[in-house]
């Protein structure tokens, strides 16, 4: 099982923590009959060997012995083995990791890789072909592009087990026979052949759960290999009929909405929904809720934090994600699933409405009041699963999430013991119900934070809850101010959400308690309540004047750039604080760059001094300093030149995530903004938010997008 392993230098592989000497042991953990000791080597590949995806050359060299126990029906769990052997050929490079070189750009001695081990068509010694990958053509791959050469070793390496692959689609093993299946598609360069052992398989297999995944193998089929997709298309269509199970035809809807959505039939929606509530009238329980208290490991702690009907959730993303074109049936099935009986559907649905949100610019109003429904107190499990889902998502959304407010309202009312989150070794947080009660802006949170304020904990995000609130957040002010002069100095993490929070409140008469925790924070110099006591002064701006012998005392210490911001704002004389931003601005350091050339944007005019230096970085950098710097540029002159155009007009192109702060900069200039008034105009008729990602991934996306618009027509209001 293991033949060659001690022939490998693991000592000179690496992996995410270094050295790979102790690789040799997860292989063998992967073995053991004990499920705890399996469960930790099976963290162990995955979060060192193969950590978030990322391939190194110890990865390759695990590869053979890999293969050897997926093929031996003594080892335990081979399923788990074969998705790591799906993920590794699929898997993403590591990145600017020195040591963690690609090794062997020859792609024969890449493919030695899985051409070793006894019952993988061995042609040798296991490794003796992981050494060949390691150490072949060395110096040709440190000339080679290691992104690419690391991508193509690993998924050659994998692409040499497809004979193995092939055997375990007829395993007895229903896991190894869907992840085998799962292989073939990706790693079997053999059209014909692949289609022909799918529709086998199909015509055999009596696991409904291993007909979904047949029947998703044929969309990936399709995909991979357009010349013959057609065979593939007409397997789907004769799988979404009726004389199939409600899971394999949702899977054959799914597939077809990506591949040949001319299939489709016409009422797809209420035949979905049909479809949904027959599948959930099969489901007699929970799903995994039998193993659920067989927790060993990290992966099946993760394995937990899944949705509890995975394969469900699977089948409607890729059918919504295919529909991403048809917003009017994406929304209407979306709807639909919503106001469905069953929970663990609905939950599937609340997912599926956070993608929709933050993928989709628009009138989000009935989805959201919809997502409100879902927190109706009932008592069942996962009634209660349904609802911590959805005040998560809400929380997400922060305005947006409005109609959904008396919902969120009752149920923080309802359950004051929530108010507050507590975890260990975590600093708290305040409970998703009221967090997103605050986030909506709705002044009913007000007096639920005040009895929060008052109580012996402090949550970390409380500051961020204030300044959502706004100017409805004004009757916190006492009771906050109280707190916090009752806060000793050697408690920091208790005083810097309350700082934060008189930051929001802009409270001046709050002065001599900022002032006693600067003053006795100062020679830390650490943390974040040093930063959160200068931003709370900064607010205050001239009533906070008796600070200037306070902050001139930080000026050339680590937090030089935020005093002297501060300290602008509260004195206004560019005299005192050019010197440190332009000593900043020319620092190789980008985030300390990027942060200057905005505190001298602050300045305005008064910065007039610092243009040359601006511009400067304006031409000699292309990212986020030169974006920053444009728009001090403009800010100091309000002008903006073609230098200053084109750059920034580059920035909104290339990095859409700078186009708020560009957007902001072109409010500025009024109608001198004219000749940049086009990318404004254009991002307005966008339908998809300016960092969509697919599966609308990003919690705090949504509202960044919707002030890039508000600031974009202004834009186009003004020019």
């Amino acid at each position: 099982m293991f033949t060659g392993i001690d022939e490998v230098d693991w000592a000179s592989l690496r992996h995410a923590h270094g050295s790979a000497r102790d690789v040799p042991e997860l292989l063998r953990g992967l073995t053991s009959a004990e499920p705890l000791a399996r469960a930790a080597a099976l963290d162990g590949m995955y979060g060192a060997v193969h950590q978030e995806g990322r391939v190194y050359d110890s990865t390759l060299a695990c590869v053979p012995f890999l293969l050897v126990l997926a093929a031996d029906e003594r080892v335990p769990e081979r399923g788990v083995l074969l998705d790591l052997l799906v993920s590794i050929g699929e898997g993403t490079p590591v990145e600017g990791a020195e040591g963690a070189a690609v090794a062997g750009a020859d792609p024969a001695a890449r493919a030695a890789v899985g051409a070793g081990p006894a019952g993988v068509e061995a042609a040798g010694p296991p490794g003796v072909g992981a050494q060949a990958v390691v150490r072949a053509d060395a110096e040709a791959v440190v000339r080679a592009d290691a992104e690419t050469a690391v991508r193509a070793a690993a998924e050659t390496a994998v692409r040499a087990g497809a004979e193995v692959f092939v055997r375990l689609t007829a395993d007895v093993d229903p896991a190894v026979r869907r992840a085998a299946a799962t292989a073939v598609v990706r790693f079997l360069d053999e059209p014909p052949r692949v289609l022909g052992l799918l529709r086998e398989r199909l015509a055999l297999e009596r696991d409904e759960r291993l007909v979904v995944a047949l029947v998703e193998c044929l969309g990936h089929f399709a995909r991979r290999h357009p010349g013959r997709a057609a065979e593939a298309v007409d397997l789907l269509v004769a799988r979404s009929g009726p004389a199939h199970g409600p899971g394999p035809r949702l899977a054959a809807l799914g597939q077809l909405a990506v591949c040949a959505p001319e299939r489709l039939p016409g009422d797809l929606v209420p035949v979905v929904l049909r479809l949904l509530d027959e599948r959930s009238a099969d489901r007699p329980c929970r799903p995994g809720a039998a193993g659920a208290a067989a927790v060993h490991s990290l992966v099946d702690r993760i394995r937990r934090l899944r949705p509890s009907d995975e394969e469900g959730n699977r089948l409607l993303r890729t059918l919504h994600s295919a529909l991403d074109d048809r917003p009017a049936d994406r929304i209407a099935l979306l709807h639909g699933q919503l106001a469905g009986a069953g929970p663990v559907d609905r939950c599937n649905a609340v997912l599926l409405a956070a993608a929709l949100v933050r993928e989709r610019r628009g009138d989000h109003s009935r989805t959201i009041a919809l997502l409100g429904e879902q927190l109706r107190d009932r008592e069942a499990e996962e009634e209660g699963r349904l609802r911590d889902i959805t005040v998560a998502v809400l929380a997400e959304l922060f305005a947006l999430a409005a109609p959904a407010a008396d919902r969120l309202h009752a149920l923080a009312v309802a359950r004051p013991d929530r108010w507050v989150q507590r975890w260990p070794c975590e600093a708290p947080l305040l409970g998703g119900a009221l967090r997103a009660l605050a986030r909506t802006g709705d002044p009913r949170a007000v007096p639920l934070l005040a009895r929060v304020v008052a109580g012996p904990v402090v949550p970390r995000d409380l500051g961020a809850a204030v300044s959502a609130l706004g100017a409805r957040a004004a009757p916190l002010t006492p009771v906050v101010r109280r707190a916090l002069a009752a806060v000793p100095l050697d408690a920091p993490d208790t005083a810097t959400p309350l700082v934060s929070a008189l930051r929001a409140l802009r409270d001046a008469q709050s002065l001599p308690v900022v002032l006693r925790l600067l003053d006795g924070a100062r020679p830390a110099a650490g943390g974040r309540l040093v930063p959160a006591l200068l931003s709370a002064l900064a607010a205050l701006g001239g009533a906070a004047r008796e600070a200037a012998p306070s902050l001139r005392a930080l000026l050339d210490g680590e937090h030089a750039l935020a005093a002297a911001d501060t300290l602008w704002a509260v004195e206004g004389d560019p005299a005192v604080v050019l010197p440190v931003l332009l000593r900043e601005l020319g620092r190789r350091e980008a985030s300390r760059q990027v942060l200057a050339a905005r505190s001298l944007s602050r300045l305005g005019p008064a910065a007039r001094t610092a243009l040359h230096a601006l511009r400067h970085t304006v031409e000699a950098d292309g990212g986020a300093v030169s974006t920053a710097a444009a728009c001090a540029v403009c800010e100091i002159t309000g002008e903006a030149d073609p230098t200053v155009v084109a750059a920034l007009r580059s920035a909104w192109t290339e990095h859409p995530r700078s186009r708020p702060a560009v957007a902001a900069c072109l409010t500025s200039l009024g109608s001198r903004a004219a000749p940049l008034r086009d990318l404004a105009a254009s991002e307005l008729t966008a339908p998809r938010r300016h960092t969509a990602r697919p599966g609308g991934h990003g919690s705090h996306d949504v509202p960044v997008d919707e002030e890039l618009l508000r600031l974009c027509r202004r834009v186009v209001e003004t020019t």
